[in-house]
This record gives structure tokens, sequence and C-alpha cells, in this order.
């Protein structure tokens, strides 16, 4: 929820408003495996895309895999082979390529500087991370997808806190008891169709910076924190209210950022009480929905039935990651 505020292109003209966004991190895990390669090259394999292996002064950052070969480039690494395996599927729009960065960032951090997973080393590890992605991207990024894969768990982040050194503020919203509970008013759908989140957040920031649509973008912002507020005191009814709000604005300013199962996924969404929105920027990749669990329960059919009728559309399971970053192998 309130996607695009945590860019500063947004942050920043709407300080006054207290800027933040909702994400939840989901037990899709992405692991970052590195072993020694051939002298003076840099291999990356990643489930998905086709390995690619370049001389470091020659890796492509603009290749689909160039944000690991600037991640690289920028630990001066060579003669390695950086291996990902992804949970989630390619291009679904859950911040899988953030996932990676995270993961390689740390990997490379804890390797050079041999400290342990601390509060510290993962704000660290996020703000560069960011940065790296944001270098190589060509346009403006978030720091929530990066946040949320260094941290874990249910927050909300508020940007521009106007504390010094302070780039973003975590507030929790759900509490780690009570995730079991709350993965029952949870869906999520692939749609079967990966997504291009630069083309549409290019938009939003064009309009933005036009000054198109700027009084919807403080809708968003107000919006994001009547859900927060309500999904704090588990009001399910005013949580859908405001997801689905944010929903019509968006397709307002984009109708492209849904594609035609999300358009249907959505619409079933919203007249069985629940609330549904995109993750990332839209245009494909993946819709969630949240409502009462028996709302969720009936949905959950009409979801299965819609996904059934486009190759490799389908429901993933829904289970909350507490952790974060975390050292699963061990260093060596």
């Amino acid at each position: 929820m309130g996607g695009s505020l945590d860019i500063d292109t947004f942050s920043y003209p709407l300080t006054y408003l207290h800027p933040c966004t909702f994400n939840i991190a989901l037990d899709l895990r992405t692991h970052v495996s590195l072993f020694p390669y051939k002298e003076g090259r840099v291999k990356v394999t990643s489930r998905g895309f086709k390995s690619a292996d370049y001389s470091p002064d020659k890796a492509p950052f603009n290749h689909p895999l160039g944000l690991m070969f600037a991640i690289a480039a920028y630990f001066r690494a060579q003669s390695i082979h950086i291996v990902i395996d992804s949970s989630s599927p390619p291009k679904s729009a859950l911040g899988g390529s953030s996932a990676a960065a995270v993961a390689l960032v740390a990997a490379f951090l804890a390797v050079s500087e041999k400290k342990a997973i601390t509060w510290k080393f993962k704000k660290k590890v996020a703000i560069l991370a960011h940065a790296l992605e944001e270098s190589v991207a060509g346009v403006p990024c978030g720091r929530q997808d990066q946040l949320a894969a260094a941290f874990g768990g249910v927050n909300a982040w508020y940007w521009q806190t106007k504390r010094a050194g302070s780039v973003f503020r975590k507030e929790t919203v759900v509490n780690k008891s009570y995730f079991k509970k709350f993965e029952k008013h949870l869906l999520l759908a692939f749609c079967g169709k990966p997504h291009e989140s630069k083309n549409i957040n290019g938009m939003w920031i064009s309009q933005f910076l036009s000054g198109k649509y700027r009084r919807f973008w403080a809708e968003i912002a107000t919006n994001t924190k009547k859900f927060i507020d309500a999904l704090g005191v588990k009001n399910y009814k005013k949580v859908a209210a405001a997801m689905n709000k944010e929903m019509v604005i968006r397709r307002k300013m984009t109708p492209e950022v849904l594609d035609d199962m999300g358009g249907k996924l959505v619409d079933s969404a919203v007249k069985n009480h629940c609330g549904a929105r995109f993750t990332g920027a839209g245009g494909g990749g993946c819709i969630w929905a949240l409502g009462e669990i028996n709302d969720i329960d009936r949905l959950k059919g009409i979801w299965k039935e819609l996904l059934a009728t486009r190759k490799g559309a389908c429901l993933l399971d829904v289970k909350i990651d507490s952790k974060g970053l975390s050292d699963t192998a061990g260093l060596k």
C-alpha cells in the first residue's frame, strides 16, 4: 500500500503529509551463494534467466542480471560465480530482484567485514542495495522492497522523518504472535504474466513531475495511513475499503496497472467484500487480497477458477517471514 511514496520524487514534496508505505515480507526466500570461478570472470546464474558470464570491466549493467553485475563491480569482485535461488516466480512483482540484491550485498559485506547480522547491519545492507539498484535502473527507485527483504515482518515505513541521519522509520503493524491468524486473512495470486515495473513507475513519475494527478498522490498518502490504522485494530472492513479506494485511484491514473486477469481478480475481490491490490507497480505480476476469513475463503475458490483459465497463473502460499536477512548456510 502507498507504493512509490518511498521514492524521493514523491516523498519530499509530500513531506507535510508524513508519507508512508506498507508491506508484508513473505517467506518466499531468496538464497545467494558465492563460488570460485575462472580467473578474471564473473558469472551469474539465477532461476528463470539465462546464465551470464563476463569479464568485470565489460559486464553490462542493463542486462536482465545487470544489477548483480553492478553489485559485483562495486565490491571489485572477480573470479566468482554468483548463484541466486529465488522461491518467488521470476518478474512476479514480489520484490525478487531487490531481495536478491540485499542477499548479495550482505554476502559481500559479511565476507569482507566479518560482522554479525544485526539491526545496524541490515540497515546498511538495505540502503546500499537500494543505492546500487537505483544507480543502474535508469529511473528513481523506492526503498521499501529492500527494507522488507532485510528486516522481514509486517511493517509501515515512514519517509522524510526529519530526524538527522534517518532515511526511514519502521513501525510494526502486525506482531509476529499474530502471523498465523493473519495469514488466514490473505490471498496471493500470480497472474501468469511478468511485469516491467519501470514502465508504470516511469509514467507515475512523469505525471507527478508535470503536475498531473498530484491531488491523487495526496489522497494515496492519507489513505495509506487509514489502512495502517485500520489493520492495527484488525478492522478488516475499513482495511478493504482503503485498499479498494487506492485501486480506484491507481486505475484512474494508469489503467494499464492491471491486465485482464488482474482486473478480474480485483473486481471479484471487491464484490466479495475484500480489499485487493497489485504488488509492486503492477502491469502483471501478482494481486493480493485481504479481508475477513469467511470472505477470503469464498474468494479463494473464485480466484482458483479465474486463474485456471491462464497458463502459469496460480495461487501462491502466503507465509509471513519474520526474520528478513539471515545467514542460513554459514559463510566460508
